[in-house]
């Protein structure tokens, strides 16, 4: 038997409306509110909240630096999208940064308004991904 489940990852940011907001579009999510003085804290969730993605407000925040390790990654997200070319071109709409260094094959490595590395992956299931991704 599970201790826990409903696994919730947090992400360290500047500004976690801004950053909810962003991951928000890409994944077809709402902000489900923001909790503390400053929105210090902003939740992400799909409509049958069957996961969760939360955004904290760290002062004196330093984006990774990647691929490079003198501040580390700390995190990423990999989502799954049918057509690499389509979905890169609509995140790039969002205003995030390419990489130089891309690995190639099945993934593109791009980093979002925070500076966190986060990659866009072919899907092996189309069941799995929005329609338009």
């Amino acid at each position: 038997m599970a201790i826990a489940r409903f696994p919730s990852f947090v992400i360290d940011c500047p500004d976690p409306q801004a950053l909810a907001g962003f991951y928000g579009e890409i994944l077809g999510w709402e902000v489900q509110g923001t909790t503390g003085e400053r929105d210090q804290w902003v939740d992400l969730q799909p409509a049958d909240g069957s996961h969760c993605i939360s955004f904290q407000r760290v002062e004196d925040y330093r984006a990774p630096d990647w691929p490079g390790q003198d501040r580390p990654q700390q995190m990423h997200l990999d989502v799954q999208v049918r057509d690499l070319d389509a979905g890169e071109r609509a995140v790039l709409k969002l205003g995030v940064t390419k990489t130089a260094d891309q690995p190639g094959g099945s993934f593109r490595v791009f980093l979002d308004p925070s500076g966190h590395p986060f990659c866009l992956c072919r899907a092996q299931d189309s069941e799995r991904t929005p329609e338009g991704a």
